[in-house]
């Protein structure tokens, strides 16, 4: 006689309502550390969720907490700049309505992907019922029926799902939450709602509600390519570590700065990678790359032996195949993901940064590995020269100019204390801050470099206050960047999170300009100019532009300042406020600091009747045949 099993019990909810209810009991875990996954969810409601997520969020959603951004790409960028904040432990969910407001989160979408970050997309999407016929905002493919604009997001997702039926969800979310916690996979996971489908309600197990941790394992390492890598360690004259955002991410940092003092190797810093040495050092090098500083690039350029750690290496770091000139040089790749691994003919280590780090320390001190006296010495002398001439030329005034933009880095970095954080991502303030921001001392820093993305920082700095409620947050923008995307000031305002937004002055994207006059021999569309009616041309006097009131009319405390005193006393002033305040800094439009002597691959036009451009052509092809090499 068989025994009849007793139903497993279910709860009746919306698709939304379900939504809600598990996100709230999903948690990471990593070295026994347990937190939340999703803490929070930000969302712009419109006919397309207000009935379904709306809904949900206001019965269900009490451990859900919903913030109100004012644009949907910001929303996403304030969710990479919490993920990253957290070492991508943590999460945030973004809601937005059908068509545009789906779509204006491509750009964050892109952003958070191509810089590893997890975010949590819920973009509402047409009725899959159809009984409505063509419904507003619909794109009308002519020969797929099934396309929505939300298909855009396929190419930027890690993972993309389309919930077209209520129990799609039971195995959706799940797959959701290991992309979002896998350290090689994670990204942008979008799943697509329906409107419909959305408010369709399912008997869902009970079982299915019930608290869940993903565990975020630290990968080990081969301990035969740990030998491999200890054989070209022992063999090495020349050593340096590039440092990327993977030994953040890793929590690596002190294993980092053990590493390169028993061993005696210098570390230069990839944009994501800035401050991976905590502690100053002789053998820190700071920014490192085609916008890092000269000294880490004379020491990229001589190096016989590259060990990568949780770095892309992308055409910043190796400067377009161009940055590593010695002869015999070979590589070591230390990554979670063997994409990256593999890069550059490495020897690959694949394992967690934090765990291989530690492996590879202490196999090349059982080997014998030590400190050569001859080269760390070569290598402090290069670093004085640097901090020589940051000194006497860098961080001087010059008589008839306004504060350089490296001026007011150095009076940053001079104000700054443990547990404050810098944001940037474009234009000139992320080379700056590479090249110059002194991320040692418990002061922190995060630039997104990876899609340089214009508008990522405001919103970026918000996530960084939510997931760092001590010390300042600066975030270090360009007056272009500002006027992309100045309005989620107000939402700082809204929600009390104190940034101090610092806006360089400059006229204009001073930072392409330069690289113009370099590659085609003009100035032309860079600038904040009016209409020239002669020349039909944006070469007329600068326009005027009050940064300052502007910022004011959002809610902000803000002030203007010309010098390096005023900046002083300002950021000053700002500490002590706890509202979001604005600091409007006149710069130099066209000095920058020292190059990193790194190469850039970006050509001139191969014809042209423009003698200047001829001329930027036949240096572009001169370059690029002396310094480009490839590495297998």
């Amino acid at each position: 006689m068989m025994l009849q099993q007793s139903p497993r019990p279910t709860v009746r909810l919306t698709v939304a309502q379900a939504l809600v209810k598990f996100l709230q009991v999903q948690f990471s875990m990593r070295d026994g550390r347990s937190r939340r996954l999703i803490p929070a969810i930000f969302g712009i409601f419109g006919h397309g969720n207000v009935a379904g997520l709306g809904q949900a969020l206001y019965e269900y959603g009490a451990d859900l907490p919903y913030y109100q951004p004012c644009n949907e790409q910001s929303m996403v960028h304030t969710a990479a700049g919490y993920a990253k904040a957290n070492c991508r432990l943590a999460a945030m969910a973004c809601t937005s309505s059908i068509g545009p407001g789906a779509t204006n989160m491509l750009t964050g979408a892109a952003t958070a992907t191509i810089n590893r970050l997890p975010v949590l997309l819920l973009p509402s999407d047409y009725y899959v019922t159809r009984h409505q016929g063509p419904v507003l905002q619909e794109l009308e493919h002519p020969v797929s029926a099934d396309v929505s604009v939300n298909d855009c997001f396929r190419p930027v997702s890690r993972f993309f799902d389309r919930i077209s039926r209520p129990e799609q969800l039971l195995t959706a979310l799940p797959e959701a939450m290991r992309v979002l916690t896998d350290p090689v996979e994670t990204g942008t996971v979008t799943l697509s709602l329906p409107q419909d489908v959305q408010a369709h309600a399912y008997d869902y197990p009970a079982a299915f509600f019930e608290a869940r941790t993903w565990r975020v394992e630290r990968r080990l390492p081969d301990p035969d390519r740990v030998r491999e890598a200890v054989g070209l360690l022992k063999q090495a004259r020349r050593p340096m570590v590039i440092a990327g955002g993977g030994v953040h991410y890793s929590e690596a940092c002190e294993a980092l700065q053990r590493f390169s003092n028993e061993l005696g190797i210098p570390v230069g810093e990839t944009f994501a990678g800035k401050g991976a040495l905590r502690e100053a050092s002789e053998l820190g090098l700071g920014g490192y790359g085609v916008t890092g500083n000269p000294c880490a690039g004379k020491v990229a350029g001589q190096a016989d032996l590259l060990i990568c750690v949780g770095t892309r290496l992308t055409d910043f770091a190796t400067g377009s195949q161009s940055a590593f000139q010695n002869p015999e040089v070979k590589f070591i790749s230390l990554n979670v993901g063997p994409h990256d691994a593999y890069k550059q003919g490495s020897v690959p280590l694949l394992a967690d940064a934090r765990a291989g780090l530690e492996a590879l320390t202490e196999a090349a001190l059982a080997a014998g590995v030590r400190p050569r006296a001859d080269y760390a010495r070569e290598v402090a002398g290069w670093k004085r020269e640097w901090r020589s001439q940051l000194e006497n030329e860098v961080y001087q005034p010059v008589a008839g100019e306004a504060m350089s933009q490296a001026q007011l880095v150095g009076v940053l970095n001079e104000e700054a204390r443990p547990g404050d954080t810098i944001v940037a991502a474009a234009g000139n303030p992320p080379g700056d801050v590479l090249k110059l921001w002194d991320a040692t001392g418990g002061k922190n820093c995060h630039v997104e470099f990876g899609f340089s993305c214009m508008g990522y920082e405001i919103p970026a700095g918000l996530g960084v206050r939510m997931a760092q409620p001590e010390g300042e947050v600066y975030v270090f923008v360009g007056d272009g960047t500002y006027l992309m995307n100045p309005m989620e000031l107000m939402t700082a305002v809204q929600e009390g999170l104190k940034i101090t937004l610092v806006i360089s002055e400059n006229h204009g994207y001073q930072c392409i300009r330069g690289l113009q006059l370099a590659r085609a021999g003009h100035s032309f569309g860079n600038e904040f100019r009016a209409r020239d009616q002669e020349t039909n041309r944006l070469d007329a006097d600068f326009v005027p532009i009050d940064f300052a009131h502007n910022a004011q009319s959002l809610g902000a405390h803000a002030m203007h300042v010309y010098t390096t005193g005023e900046f002083r006393e300002a950021l000053q002033e700002a500490r002590k406020k706890s509202q979001p305040c604005v600091i409007v800094v006149d710069t130099e439009k066209y000095r920058t600091p020292p190059g990193a002597g790194i190469w850039w691959d970006v050509a001139a036009a191969e014809v042209s009747g423009d003698p200047e451009t001829r001329k930027r052509r036949e240096e572009y092809e001169d370059e690029r045949a002396r310094l480009q090499r490839f590495y297998y």
